[in-house]
């Protein structure tokens, strides 16, 4: 009997889908093991044109209704209500949620929460999202997606990110199509503090054991047998030979003086990131002062985001140097405009040198912490701000789970003012202090090697046909 031939379909939601599936080695094993992939963007389709020739479909992009965005929002406060008790990072969100806006969607808010004070049952959960996808059921997009399944006949879709609210009519209509529905977990905080997935899925790719237990936790309809842990692709170019820079061309590159150690302060956008620009301030003082010895400084901003907030400090201290990630703005006018920046080659060569040979990473508690310690990098993560002090309350996050594991492991330093911020740089500068516990957070984060995370997700995928 003739094998039937296999057909997956990639979903590919934002910028870091496209760097994490596109500019991995993804694609390599998909291509090998399914007879044929297809690529679903929410990305213009001329993107892809340099980095493969698999087909790829354009998809038009879904405008929430206020219906669909009611009953969306009330699913996630639903979520974040039903699981608030003892996780102080998903109650922030709730706090960070509520409006008191006095517009349509400010007034609905509020009901929504008195609403979801009574009912927030994981059953209530799923009518909100039934009643979601009925707003949307005849809406033209979700026809065109339709349409687009009948023609593709896939076996499976992949979902490069659970949680962008644009992909849910995507969703319906591969459930419409009775086609399998799989749903990788973006990011290490998106399950401990954030909102709900976008819709429900079959299965669901995790980075680590952790991460599965999480899942478990916070979506208890979900089955364990439906969870395979694969690792991330989002730290997989560190291990391809392509991006890989030579020390002198990094050096040169970035204008730097090879006899000197190297600090690499990363910032977040300015959502949570706000006291960035002091610390940054307060490192160049101190190099200023010779309270830090000699160095590279070198800051890397959010490629989230435009850099126009530090622009003060770039012309203040002109001995920093500045790497403004080169992220392209592909599409204008999204409701989520950061997803629709991507990187280029170029910036995943530079981003892996900065890792590689840095001496130093700062950043205050982000995924970057993780970045560098790939490479067995110290982390200093300051959070100065608090309730009391005036600034930008980050030390908050130090109560979200995700980072209490961080914060438990020791694995990197967390500082809470000046004084201890300048210390730890000349301690990690000089050798006397290193944190040794990188590598167990690592495992703890990241469950499967780098080198074999896209063949695992591959087979995990071909399993489920």
């Amino acid at each position: 009997m003739k094998r039937k031939k296999t057909k997956l379909g990639l979903v590919i939601t934002d910028g870091v889908g496209y760097r994490n599936f596109i500019l991995s080695d993804f694609l390599d094993y998909a291509t090998q093991h399914f007879d044929e992939v297809v690529i679903l963007s929410c990305l213009p389709k001329s993107v892809y044109n340099k980095h493969t020739q698999v087909k790829v479909i354009e998809l038009d992009v879904f405008q929430e209704t206020f219906k669909t965005w009611f009953f969306r929002k009330a699913k996630e406060i639903a979520h974040l209500r039903l699981n608030k008790k003892n996780n102080f990072g998903i109650l922030d969100n709730l706090k960070a949620n509520h409006s008191k806006l006095k517009t349509t969607r400010g007034y609905a808010t509020r009901f929504i929460y008195k609403l979801t004070a009574l009912f927030h049952s994981e059953t209530t959960i799923q009518q909100f999202q039934k009643l979601q996808n009925f707003t949307f059921r005849n809406h033209d997009t979700t026809k065109q997606y339709i349409s687009i399944l009948e023609e593709e006949q896939l076996d499976i879709m992949f979902f490069t990110h659970q949680r962008p609210p644009y992909i849910a009519p995507l969703v319906y209509a591969a459930q419409k199509k009775h086609i399998k529905t799989a749903a990788f977990i973006f990011s290490w905080d998106n399950l401990a503090s954030k909102g709900r997935m976008a819709s429900n899925f079959n299965y669901y790719l995790v980075w680590s054991d952790l991460m599965k237990r999480d899942l478990l936790k916070f979506y208890k309809s979900i089955k364990e047998n439906t969870i395979k842990v694969v690792g991330t692709p989002q730290f997989v170019p560190y291990v391809m030979d392509v991006y890989k820079m030579q020390a002198s061309e990094f050096f040169k590159d970035f204008d730097l003086n090879p006899k000197l150690k190297t600090i690499c302060f990363s910032c977040g956008d300015i959502s949570t990131s706000k006291n960035d620009e002091l610390y940054i301030e307060i490192i160049a003082n101190a190099i200023d002062a010779g309270d830090i010895e000699p160095i590279n400084f070198i800051v890397r901003t959010s490629p989230a985001e435009d850099p126009v907030r530090f622009k003060k400090l770039v012309e203040e201290y002109a001995f920093i140097t500045w790497n403004f990630p080169k992220w392209k703005q592909v599409r204008p006018n999204h409701q989520e405009a950061w997803s629709q920046r991507i990187p280029s080659v170029d910036d995943v060569k530079q981003l892996r040198a900065l890792l590689e040979y840095s001496d130093l990473n700062i950043n205050m508690l982000s995924t970057m912490s993780l970045d560098f310690m790939m490479f067995d990098k110290p982390v200093i993560n300051p959070v100065f701000g608090n309730e009391d002090n005036g600034l930008y309350n980050d030390q908050r996050f130090l109560n979200y789970e995700h980072i209490q594991h961080l914060v438990n492991s020791k694995a990197s330093k967390v500082v809470k003012n000046e004084t201890a911020l300048i210390k730890a740089i000349s301690q990690c500068l000089s050798g006397k202090v290193d944190f040794k516990n990188r590598k167990a957070f690592i495992n703890q984060q990241v469950g499967i090697p780098l080198k074999e995370t896209n063949k695992q997700l591959v087979n995990s995928l071909v399993s489920w046909l």
